[in-house]
């Protein structure tokens, strides 16, 4: 018998249905995020709260609708008192009820399903892998509980989900929302093209790239992103893992970002909490660190080794999901400039889905990242605010340098905070300021 012969479909999920046909996607600014182009796979779109999952969905929702009718593409969202807590076969019934309204579709024509909050309805999963294998569907889900976080949804979807991680604004990201993207690449700007993009990348640097933060004062922008960081602090980690040491975790979330892109050891964590009053384990700190970067709040960047040991035994440099939560937990304004800049190039490499690590040299100089990326050549990044200094350009080089000893088949970039008179080139170390990075072509 058909477990859904008694049942009938929820009032408020049938009224839904018939509003996501007719609705009328208001505009947003595009996101240079593309889902995979993979199909027979659950598409999970994920990210730390309030970077822009939802939107991102009604953008596919409207894009998908520029090549097929809107009976094809249909936006869901499951946040809503008045269905309560949904059973699984109501989502079934859904789906049923679609095909029922447009018979035609069924085996014909692709059906993309976008379904955001989608947690709400336990059992989901199971759900979404039976009509992947039965019907002729696009699945994109989305949500903004811990039970979204990556590490849940690849348990729970069994091999069947791919991930596409939503991140606050980029540069480039921040420019097109305020309609000032340039239309040239960086190589043909002319000197008014560049103090207009070095103005506003001081501005970028200033606000972060949390979509609702964009604009605003600092009187409303920095409460509302320290709400941001509150939220994942009690609802991802406190709430989802039983977290009992508040005080102590909350004194871990602003330690790390106020002191964004150094070097934190857990061993160096636990003596500053104790020194606090804190009475933490090491093995509570390890957790607490953990659950953060699986609610994307920080990154732990590892030292550049193939020695698993040495790796793990040596600190880590955390750097925050985005900029703007640098100056909200740091009003004193002590934050270094090298330091902010890095977590902007970190953010931007994490968009491009590289694989980061730092350099550590024989002779005790750093780099700040070695980077991999599938199909591109190693890459040796290091980031500067100034080199107006000679002896500081020299001792940036030379880090690089020592580096590609250990790496030599890695290419040479220096980022600079600002538009340098050096020329593009010095050596075989390219050259160039930060927003020239962010938008030069194919940096999407």
């Amino acid at each position: 018998m058909d477990d859904n012969a008694h049942v009938s479909l929820h009032p408020v999920l049938a009224s839904k249905l018939t509003e996501a046909e007719a609705a009328t996607i208001a505009p947003s600014t595009r996101r240079d995020v593309r889902l995979p182009a993979i199909r027979n796979k659950v598409h999970s779109v994920i990210g730390m709260r309030r970077s822009g999952k939802t939107t991102f969905l009604q953008q596919l929702c409207a894009e998908r609708r520029a090549a097929a009718p809107p009976e094809c593409s249909l936006y869901l969202s499951f946040d809503d008192e008045r269905l309560g807590v949904l059973e699984v076969q109501q989502l079934s019934l859904l789906l049923e009820e679609h095909y029922r309204r447009h018979p035609h579709l069924r085996g014909q024509r692709m059906v993309t399903w976008l379904l955001d909050e989608i947690q709400l309805v336990p059992g989901w999963e199971r759900f979404v892998r039976r009509i992947l294998d039965s019907e002729r569907v696009e699945v994109v889900v989305s949500g903004s509980s811990a039970k979204m976080l990556s590490r849940e949804v690849h348990t729970s979807l069994r091999g069947r989900g791919i991930e596409t991680e939503i991140h606050p604004f980029g540069f480039r990201e921040h420019l097109r929302h305020r309609g000032t993207e340039p239309e040239r690449m960086p190589r043909r700007w002319t000197s008014a093209d560049r103090s207009r993009v070095e103005k506003a990348f001081r501005t970028f640097l200033t606000e972060g790239g949390f979509p609702e933060a964009q604009g605003l004062d600092a009187s409303v922008r920095i409460p509302l992103l320290q709400g941001y960081v509150e939220t994942v602090m009690f609802r991802d980690v406190i709430e989802r893992h039983g977290i009992t040491q508040v005080a102590a975790l909350r004194w871990l979330i602003r330690h790390c970002l106020r002191n964004p892109a150094r070097l934190l050891s857990v061993h160096g964590l636990v003596n500053d909490l104790r020194a606090q009053g804190h009475a933490v384990g090491k093995d509570t700190v390890h957790a607490m660190v953990a659950h953060l970067q699986d609610a994307f709040l920080f990154t732990a960047v590892p030292l550049a080794t193939d020695s698993v040991r040495r790796q793990n035994s040596n600190p880590r440099r955390i750097f925050p999901v985005d900029h703007g939560l640098i100056s909200a937990f740091d009003a004193s304004g002590r934050s270094n400039l090298g330091h902010h800049l890095e977590v902007v190039v970190h953010a931007e490499l994490r968009r491009r889905r590289a694989e980061v690590a730092y350099v550590r040299n024989e002779d005790d100089t750093e780099v700040d990242f070695l980077v991999r990326q599938p199909g591109a050549e190693e890459e040796l990044i290091q980031v500067c605010a100034d080199v107006g200094d000679p002896e500081t350009l020299a001792r940036e080089l030379r880090a690089l340098e020592s580096a590609r000893r250990e790496h030599p088949r890695a290419n040479c970039r220096l980022l600079l905070g600002e538009h340098t008179d050096l020329r593009h080139e010095v050596g075989d170390v390219i050259v160039q300021s930060i927003p020239e990075w962010m938008l030069e072509p194919g940096s999407t």
